[in-house]
């Protein structure tokens, strides 16, 4: 089960990687003006719009390979073995302790008081 989430990490990773490089590549929206004035996007590999739809289709693909992994994470992460009924957190903590009768933070309560004559040292 580990493999597959370390799996899945690493496809959400390369992805989130490949969209981030993909935004950073495509033209802004003020870049259709240059073009118009011959700044060569005509001549590109694309085309003049080719370039604009092969980007945001990889983008488009990009994004949903993440969300499927980011849901799939999700799932893996809470996916756990069933538990036999009656078995939860509260059930496994061990009952608390009966308090001694001499109690570490409760001060030792003489059994008679002292009586002033018996402070005071005889020779």
């Amino acid at each position: 089960m580990q493999w597959m989430v370390t799996l899945v990490s690493i496809v959400q990773i390369l992805s989130a990687l490949g969209m981030i490089g993909l935004v950073l590549v495509q033209h802004g929206k003020g870049a259709d003006m240059g073009a118009s004035f011959g700044s060569g996007a005509a001549g590109s590999l694309f085309g003049a719009t080719g370039s604009a739809n092969f980007l945001s289709r990889s983008t488009a693909v990009c994004a949903t390979v993440f969300f499927v992994c980011t849901l799939g994470l999700a799932y893996l992460g809470n996916h756990r073995a069933q538990q036999p009924a009656g078995t939860s957190v509260l059930e496994r903590v061990a009952p608390p302790q009966a308090a001694s009768a001499a109690s570490p933070a409760a001060p030792a309560i003489p059994a008679a008081p002292a009586s002033g004559a018996a402070m005071i040292p005889t020779k």
